[in-house]
């Protein structure tokens, strides 16, 4: 009898975010035969998108759709079974939220209950065992990250899925890859590497490091998906780190990129450092 097989699902507020932080796991766990499903709670329309992308589409209805394409050509990337958008707006980084477009709510707003019932359903439908989800912060403090991090855990209650693994990065080592992204090419015009000295989770909280390193390449092709978005001619952002370490060298990429982080707040010290995102589960 072979190794039984999981699914993993990871949630993500907009199209790329799984590129940045779970890409490695996700192919990973794909290719050692287990379902892997990407929920996108939002249409990434007010994402950073150079020009050419947008144009006057001031609605951003057409960036919607490039952005969910992006997505599921990053999914094809990586292994991923089924790709999922709960239908819901994308927020915006900061400032007052944007009016709700026709027929869409802002994700922000959605009650967390209604948001996370439609997450659950997919749960339940998939029978997942692990739920990725952003950290309580939401990594660099997007307001839809913070939502995600809410639905998902909410999510995973309705469902009873038994894991959830909260996706972020040890605050020392991404200033440190940020710090060699700038002494290898010049960083893109506004992007302030001092934001991620005060981001995601401190080490100490850390409870998995999954190695990725044969996943590099399916990592790097899940960031490339997202081409406009790394083109981004707009502000500081999820864009503008994407753009910066797409610029990496191929072998410095797989070192840098070579590990995912996550956190587990079930999880208690004495359990350690977990190497598979699957460990443990009976």
């Amino acid at each position: 009898m072979g190794p039984m097989t999981r699914t993993l699902v990871a949630f993500h507020a907009h199209p790329d975010d799984e590129a940045l932080l779970t890409s490695g796991t996700m192919a990973r766990a794909a290719a050692e035969g287990h379902r892997v499903v990407l929920v996108i709670a939002t249409d990434g329309a007010l994402g950073l998108a150079s020009a050419d992308v947008t144009g006057d589409d001031r609605d951003g209805d057409g960036l919607a759709a490039v952005r969910l394409h992006e997505a599921r050509a990053s999914a094809e990337a990586l292994g991923v079974a089924r790709v999922e958008w709960l239908g819901y707006a994308d927020s915006g980084l900061d400032g007052d939220v944007p009016p709700d477009p026709p027929g869409r709510m802002r994700f922000v707003r959605a009650p967390v209950e209604e948001a996370a019932e439609r997450l659950a359903a997919i749960l339940r439908t998939e029978r997942a065992d692990v739920l990725l989800t952003h950290d309580a912060q939401g990594g660099y403090g997007h307001r839809d990250h913070v939502r995600v991090h809410e639905v998902g855990a909410r999510a995973a209650q309705i469902a009873g899925t038994a894991r959830v693994l909260e996706a972020t990065v040890p605050r020392d080592t991404l200033a440190r890859v940020v710090r060699l992204v700038g002494t290898l090419r010049r960083p893109p015009p506004g992007f302030d590497p001092t934001t991620f000295e005060r981001a995601f989770t401190r080490r100490a909280d850390i409870t998995h490091r999954i190695d990725v390193r044969r996943y590099a390449a399916a990592k790097r092709a899940s960031m490339r998906a997202h081409a406009p978005q790394a083109s981004s001619d707009g502000s500081p952002g999820e864009a503008r780190t994407l753009a910066a370490f797409l610029r990496i060298p191929r072998p410095i990429f797989d070192v840098v990129f070579g590990r995912e982080w996550f956190r587990d707040p079930a999880a208690k010290a004495a359990d350690g450092i977990r190497s598979d995102v699957f460990e443990g589960l009976e």
